[in-house]
């Protein structure tokens, strides 16, 4: 009887508890309008200072992004690393896409909290905006991930910005020396995934950009698949030998050579090479070039993770080789200009060549016999690859590529005819591409494409000289064989006689 009497119904508290709430959201609301926002952040910091002298055993880094005047490059990574952690439950988060992102990113706003935890450490990150027009919410500065070009931690509106790690005193070494780097280390790992490539090409003497959305990967390559696997295992011990080059006194970067007849797939391979290390590609027309400053400008002005790409390096242009000279007051075309080999080979292998790092060079030629052997020599193209016709194992990956023939299925009734009419230099993969191509019931292209092989390999065997000797005097014996032989019957070795003269024509 006493509880009952004596404490209050339950409505009552209700009542009560929430008209208390609406008097601090009022109270809230007039002191966030009436309190200029200095005096908020004044009482704001001090609490704050209170709160963490009270416990003494927490120590809080502050990450802004004034580095002298230059980006702090532990905030971008900050900012990167925090914008993978962060919680479901985020109440207030920043969102910007650039035109050249592919998805929207999200990144801390204002007061927002992160807990991580390092080797058992536990870690709380907070990302603090201090001053300047609170209402306009920190929207504009989501992407700042990207390095953007505002300096010392200021956004437009004057604002400055600014992480705060904190953590337990004891653990500051090993937040130091070990989980900084890691975040760093993680951050360009995330920078890398989300790297939008892009192809730069020369418009005046300017590298002109656009989005690289080549679909070419190794998986989709018309190759050999020993030789795929080199070429891959070659990229990754280039890519994680940065110690090794430094070691070693040469600069970070691998030099190959690409070629083989045209629509062997020298450019796929480019594609798939940059897609596979995310690099941006850079195509240089030597044509567009005509002096070695000029040359020199250009490949200054490329980027690190970057392939630098040389087509058709044969017949671009005629470069005068390091004895000749060019002739005085001639352009090229006249004669040979003022853009030498001795330019091209300095910045390839020379001291230029240390302008840069993770730099991969791709020269592509028809006719490798007509390079200069300076050119040709291991430091300036590492890797030689030659890009051949279509082999049986190239044309199975066309086929499911294509036509979604994989070998987990029964293979195609044709393809042991394929096997044998492709062996040799026959078609191309661009070639065995298109015929694939015509059709999207399998049957159907396949029996197209036995129908062109067996007609480019006639073909090439009647422009063959030494082919069409050795099949005439095959032809010649096996007539003289069947007509001595008297134990078969004349109609027998007549069928006989006729397989085999349609055989070989």
């Amino acid at each position: 009887m006493f509880f009952s009497k004596d404490l209050p119904s339950p409505t009552s508290v209700f009542t009560a508890y929430a008209s208390m709430a609406g008097y601090m959201m009022m109270i809230r609301s007039m002191a966030h309008e009436l309190i200029p926002a200095p005096i908020q952040d004044f009482i704001y910091r001090t609490l704050r200072s209170l709160f963490f002298r009270a416990s003494s055993s927490t120590l809080t880094l502050t990450i802004d992004d004034d580095n002298m005047g230059m980006n702090n490059e532990i905030y971008r990574a900050a900012q990167t690393y925090l914008s993978t952690k962060i919680s479901p439950d985020a109440v207030r988060l920043r969102i910007s896409k650039g035109h050249k992102d592919k998805h929207v990113n999200l990144y801390l706003s204002d007061g927002e909290i992160v807990n991580d935890v390092y080797e058992d450490v536990q870690l709380v990150w907070r990302f603090v905006t201090d001053g300047g027009d609170k209402k306009s919410g920190g929207g504009g500065v989501g992407g700042r991930g990207g390095g953007g070009g505002r300096r010392g931690g200021m956004d437009d509106d004057g604002r400055s910005e600014y992480f705060e790690l904190s953590f337990d005193k004891k653990h500051k070494d090993l937040i130091l020396s070990s989980y900084v780097p890691y975040i760093e280390s993680k951050a360009k790992e995330i920078r890398d995934e989300r790297r939008i490539l892009m192809l730069h090409s020369l418009n005046s003497l300017r590298w002109e950009s656009v989005i690289l959305e080549h679909p070419s990967t190794f998986e989709t390559m018309a190759m050999e698949d020993d030789l795929k696997r080199d070429v891959i295992e070659d990229l990754d011990r280039f890519i994680r030998r940065k110690e090794f080059y430094k070691r070693v006194g040469k600069a970070w970067k691998r030099g190959y050579l690409l070629y083989g007849p045209p629509g062997t797939g020298k450019s796929s391979l480019v594609a798939a090479m940059a897609n596979y290390l995310k690099f941006d590609v850079y195509d240089l027309q030597l044509a567009s070039v005509m002096r070695d400053s000029d040359l020199r400008r250009l490949l200054l002005a490329t980027r690190n993770r970057s392939i630098l790409v040389i087509e058709d390096i044969d017949c671009a242009v005629d470069l005068p080789n390091r004895v000749e000279q060019p002739v005085e007051g001639k352009h090229r075309g006249e004669s040979q200009g003022p853009l030498t080999l001795s330019g091209l080979l300095n910045f390839i292998d020379g001291l230029w060549s240390s302008c840069g790092d993770e730099r991969i060079i791709i020269f592509t030629t028809n006719h490798k016999d007509r390079l200069d052997p300076a050119l040709l020599r291991p430091g300036r193209m590492d890797m030689h690859i030659y890009m051949g016709h279509c082999s049986f194992q190239g044309f199975k990956t066309l086929a499911s590529n294509y036509l979604g023939l994989n070998d987990s299925t029964m293979p195609h009734r044709l393809y042991p005819e394929i096997e044998r009419l492709i062996d040799g230099e026959v078609m191309t993969p661009a070639q065995v591409a298109e015929e694939l191509m015509k059709s999207e019931d399998a049957d159907v292209a396949l029996e197209g494409l036995v129908n062109v092989l067996e007609k480019m390999r006639l073909k090439s065997e009647e422009s063959n000289p030494v082919m069409m000797k050795k099949k005439e005097s095959r032809l010649e014996m096996e007539e003289i064989r069947l007509r001595s032989d008297t134990e078969g019957s004349p109609r027998k070795n007549s069928k006989r006689f006729k397989k085999l003269v349609l055989f070989w024509t």
